[in-house]
């Protein structure tokens, strides 16, 4: 394994974590025009973040870092595929690990892997995607932070599970069991046209918050797991809308049931994506 990855899971261990990001929360949120400005000119540059393709590139348009953070695009800065038989990624950022759910099981790197149960929070739907597909998309904090639904879905239910605050990039995914499945996350599952599939949303160290678009904030930062059943309303989504946003870089894990897709032959771990491009055939 490789030392430095271990040590920066351990500097992590030490780090009040949750303490630390509602501290970094309280910055991204205020309205001082000096704070947030410098915060996000500091952010572009550290990041090189493509202040062109937002709706706006005019750093005086937003109200605070947040509102920075998760800008819109230009119409037409992401084209959803078109084409029917196709599922697209939700999100801009770079494939960590995508493949087959083997015996419960998920990769999460090189030599290790994970429980589908753990990370949804619930055994008896995992069941329902053991023998299925998945994949994890890992967004930095130079990508667009908007996550749109994959495939045209119907919205099922939402689980909230509070967590760790792991970082999540590839360092970290290296050196700690278990990554996505121990930090905070939402688990939002579709029912669709290709069997009902599953969007993860994983928070990690200094995200301020996941939101979607039926429920806004979501996570609280610590209490008792939360179920909430949408099954009685009609939130339908058309492929490539808009259902949630991280609030700094984190990652998108996906679940399809059992030979209902096939990802592309490009989908490789470290490979860059963006929100929209096919990533996957229904068969």
């Amino acid at each position: 394994m490789n030392h430095r990855a271990e040590l920066f899971v351990a500097l992590q261990r030490l780090l009040p974590k949750h303490a630390l990001s509602r501290l970094i929360a309280k910055a991204a949120e205020s309205k001082n025009p000096r704070l947030k400005n410098w915060l996000i000119e500091r952010a572009i540059a550290a990041f090189d973040i493509n202040i062109d393709e937002a709706a706006s590139s005019d750093i005086n348009d937003y109200e605070n870092f947040n509102s920075f953070f998760t800008r819109a695009l230009k119409d037409g800065a992401r084209p959803v595929d078109a084409d029917n038989n196709t599922v697209v990624s939700p999100a801009d950022g770079a494939v960590s690990q995508a493949g087959p759910i083997n015996h419960h099981r998920i990769i999460q790197a090189k030599g290790s892997d994970y429980s589908a149960s753990r990370l949804l929070g619930n055994s008896a739907q995992a069941k329902g995607y053991d023998n299925g597909s998945f994949a994890t998309i890992y967004l930095s904090p130079r990508d667009y932070h908007r996550v749109h639904i994959p495939a045209a879905g119907k919205l099922l239910s939402t689980r909230y599970i509070p967590g760790d605050l792991f970082s999540v990039n590839d360092q970290t995914a290296q050196a700690l069991p278990n990554l996505f499945a121990r930090n905070e996350r939402l688990v939002c599952e579709f029912e669709s046209d290709i069997g009902n599939f599953v969007v993860v949303f994983v928070g990690a160290m200094l995200v301020a918050g996941i939101e979607t678009v039926w429920g806004g904030f979501e996570t609280p930062g610590r209490g008792a797991i939360r179920e909430m059943d949408y099954s009685d309303r009609d939130l339908t989504y058309k492929k490539g809308d808009e259902i949630g946003r991280f609030k700094f870089g984190s990652t998108v894990v996906l679940l399809f049931q059992e030979d209902k897709i096939a990802w592309q032959d490009s989908l490789m771990p470290q490979s860059d994506i963006q929100m929209g491009e096919k990533i996957a055939v229904i068969k």
